[in-house]
Formats: C-alpha cells, structure tokens, sequence
C-alpha cells in the first residue's frame, strides 16, 4: 500500500486520480484550498491550504511515499502574478518540502502548451524546444515550474513531468463546459476550416498515465527527469473535436467561422481593452486561444508508450459515447 498526495484532488485530473489510487487500496491525502464532500465520500484525507505557503505544503507532504503535482492556475488569461504564484512558487514550495522529508518520487502534471508557440506542432516528441515568447502566464510559467522539477531529478529524489493535451469527459470542469456555453450563448466560432489536426486525451487515459508512470519513476529510471506527451494518439481535425462534444450535449454542429488573421486581431484589440480599461470577466477571443484554435498541434507519444507502458484504453468513439451518457444522466 502506498501512501499518496495529489494536490489539486479536487479539480476534475486530481480527483480522477485519487479514485484510481483509492480504487487500488493506497492510501490518498488530498490539498487544496476547498473542501470537496464528494472526496470524504471516496475516503480521501483533506488537507485544506494555500499552495503558495511554504508550512501548508511542508505540513501536506509529510509522510507520503509519492506526490502527484497536479494543483494549477489553468485559465489563458490574466494577470502574471497569480500564475506565478500558483505554478511557479507552488512547485518550489512542494519541491522543497519533499527534499525536507525524504519523499522520494514526484509525478508532476505539466502540459504541452510549454512548447507550443505561434505555428504548428504536428507529430513532435519531447525534443522539440521550449519557445523563445509565450502569448500568456499560463504556459509562460508552466514552462518555468516544468524546468525545476525535471532539474530537481536526483537519486534521493525522483521527477517526472506529464504532458496531457486537452482532458476531456464527464465531470470536465474545462474544456466540455467552456465550448457547450459558448454555443448555447451564440458564440462559438471556428477559427479557419476547422480541418487542423489536434490532440485530445480522455479522462481515464490521462490518470492512467500518472499512475504508470508513477509506478515506472525511481532514481535512474528511464523516466526519471524526463516529460512525456500524453493523448489519445489519435488526433482530429479540431472541427470533429468541437462538433463531437456538441453533440453530446445534445446541440447543433458549429458552422460559423472566421478566418484566422481576423481572430488574431481580434484577440489583440481585446487583450489591450481588458488590460486597460475596466472591463469584468476576461476577453472572449485572446491571441493564445486564436493560435490554438487555429493550428495543428498533435504529438508523438512513443516514449510514453515505451518508457511508461501507457496506452490510451478508451477511443474518443467510446469517450463521446460516455460523455453523451453523463450529459443525459445515465450512470455508469
């Protein structure tokens, strides 16, 4: 039985994580800054804290065998600090509290947006290079957290980074919710064609992959201070994507688009009007959405099949038809 600690085990990865841990018989610690009943339900530990305060991660991670680094600020939007604080100093903060207690392996959950810069990313391995300019906080320090847990791999203590692209399924509290309520508000729009070729992971796969890889990491493993792409190894043209989960939900296909120039554009007149006039909320179209939106970014993910013996178990076929079910209400 292994004694783990998932922070961020209340948001939709961390908690699919803690049911597979908990599933298996280990024993789960969970830190965030909430409660969750729904974890008391499944017979996790709550430690309630501030990821940015050095004694509340010290006092989470003492007495774990493993950490799985799943807390994040994840929006692509906003003022720099707070991703900072959340992202960067997070990390530093539950680095050094596993140096102070010997905690011998880290599972951290980083994301492929750390290389994505302005163009395409079709079919790359982990050697692609981080970019030189990033367009938001978010991967910016994402990039910079990703960089101190690999440099913090070392005998005593064992790292591993986790690239998922686009988790998706039921219980999503992200991606599903973001594109049902812009088309129920009117205002999903593709970006070009909709033909450019995406990667998306399903749920499952996604906390499959942290737990194998947590089962492979330890000191000189071929894991150990490495990242790996985690998807479907199945992408898309992002239309299908879109159009797929609509359906689920029980709405129309997205027809409208705008050209990706006019999105781009559009993202940097909004981003200048959110940063300087007092407007609530944040912008509807930003460049980093406008360049995701409408590029091609898909990954090789040989090494994690390889290295971690991850293979994605549930298609997007069988993922929809879940997702489909969870939006009408069937239960498993």
């Amino acid at each position: 039985m292994m004694r783990a600690l998932v922070t961020g085990g209340g948001g939709f990865l961390g908690k699919a994580i803690v049911r597979r841990l908990l599933d298996r018989g280990d024993q789960v610690r969970t830190f965030h800054r909430g409660r969750y009943p729904d974890l008391d339900h499944l017979g996790a530990e709550q430690v309630q804290g501030d990821i940015a305060d050095p004694d509340a991660v010290n006092h989470a991670v003492r007495g774990v065998d493993v950490v799985f680094h799943v807390a994040a600020k994840v929006d692509m939007w906003g003022p720099h600090e707070p991703f900072r604080l959340v992202n960067i100093k997070g990390t530093d903060n539950v680095l050094a509290a596993m140096r102070r207690h010997g905690t011998p392996k880290l599972v951290f959950t980083s994301s492929p947006s750390v290389v994505h810069g302005r163009g395409d990313l079709q079919g790359v391995d982990e050697s692609v290079p981080y970019p030189e300019h990033y367009d938001a906080a978010y991967p910016a320090t994402k990039a910079v957290a990703e960089k101190a847990v690999l440099g913090a791999n070392s005998p005593e203590l064992a790292t591993v980074a986790l690239r998922p692209h686009l988790i998706w399924g039921p219980g999503d509290t992200n991606l599903v919710p973001q594109i049902v309520a812009r088309a129920q508000a009117g205002e999903l729009r593709l970006v070009g064609d909709g033909a450019n070729l995406v990667d998306t992971v399903y749920i499952d796969n996604a906390a499959s992959a942290h737990l194998l890889a947590c089962e492979r990491l330890a000191p000189g493993s071929p894991c150990a201070g490495r990242p790996y792409f985690i998807t479907n190894g199945d992408p898309r043209p992002i239309k299908e994507i879109i159009n797929g989960i609509l359906g689920a939900a029980g709405l129309p296909p997205v027809e409208r688009s705008v050209p990706k120039g006019v999105a781009l554009a559009a993202g940097a007149v909004l981003e200048t009007a959110y940063r300087f006039l007092p407007l609530r909320g944040e912008p509807r179209m930003t460049r980093i959405i406008a360049h995701h939106l409408g590029s091609s970014h898909w990954y090789d993910i040989t090494a994690a099949r390889r290295d971690l013996g991850y293979e994605p178990a549930v298609s997007i076929e069988e993922g929809m038809e879940r997702l489909a079910d969870w939006f009408a209400g069937v239960e498993d």
